[in-house]
């Protein structure tokens, strides 16, 4: 079971930062994936009274804070009309409401777990984040990264996608996901997928072959996925096994190409 020694709650960004820099500190926030390890936190820091848990939204861009609960982005007006549904339906199988209500984003973007459906989204809609030290980088650069002491703030999506679409696979409804595909299509045409719990990290695959340039088609759109299942690395774990992963990829990634073109299985 965890244990936790000392309970801080931040009053700025500066002393939580010089608090997380020793090993045995650790940032909380909904406490749902820490509170299963069975680590000793000597200093658990709580971010709740910095006030990061609002999603704001102009005509360049919608911010969210490292606090925001998952239940907060899936019923948001905006994020809605933006992904056109998807980022609602990357949410709705993780485990319950009374979950999303607690779970925040900056907990699961920070923790880059290979198994997230948030990590594989934001992914594809081309997100950046929002680090004290670091300052603004982009999700795909930081889902490399080594995890660190630094703070996640927030996240950003920048209004650069025109369509995208969302799909996953489990074997049970609330269970964690087989594989996960997020597809978008950004406003220069170009057209990027996202696979995750491959299963490891969610990875990103550009259309750079032009696969798609003169429009989607259901050859072009199977062609498409085969070229990024080709792209990426599988493996084995309970739930599937590699190859299956491959055929997966390809299947869930026609189909999401196939959805942001109009198109019908």
């Amino acid at each position: 079971m965890l244990t936790i020694e000392n309970y801080v709650k931040a009053g700025s960004l500066e002393e939580a930062y010089e608090k997380n820099q020793k090993k045995t500190s650790r940032i909380i926030g909904g406490m749902l994936w820490l509170k299963m390890s069975r680590m000793r936190v000597q200093t658990a820091i709580d971010l709740s009274g910095l006030g990061f848990d609002t999603i704001e939204e102009d005509d360049r861009e919608i911010s969210m804070g490292a606090m925001v609960t998952l239940r907060q982005l899936e019923t948001h007006a905006g994020l809605l009309e933006y992904t056109e549904g998807s980022m609602k339906e990357s949410l709705r199988h993780i485990v319950g409401v009374q979950f999303r209500n607690l779970a925040t984003l900056g907990g699961s973007i920070f923790g880059r777990f290979g198994f997230s459906d948030v990590l594989t989204e934001f992914l594809a809609l081309g997100a950046e984040v929002e680090l004290y030290k670091a300052g603004r980088i982009t999700l795909e650069e930081f889902s490399k990264m080594p995890v660190d002491r630094d703070i996640l703030v927030g996240v950003i999506l920048p209004k650069k996608i025109e369509k995208s679409a969302y799909l996953s696979l489990r074997n049970t409804s609330t269970d964690f996901p087989v594989l996960t595909c997020g597809v978008s299509m950004l406003s220069d045409g170009m057209i990027q997928a996202s696979i995750g719990a491959r299963p490891g990290r969610a990875v990103v695959v550009k259309d750079k072959e032009g696969i798609l340039k003169d429009g989607i088609t259901e050859s072009r759109a199977k062609a498409f996925g085969e070229y990024v299942s080709g792209e990426i690395v599988t493996g084995s774990n309970m739930r599937a096994g590699a190859e299956y992963r491959k055929h997966l990829a390809e299947v869930l990634t026609r189909r999401c190409i196939l959805k942001i073109g109009g198109g019908q299985e």
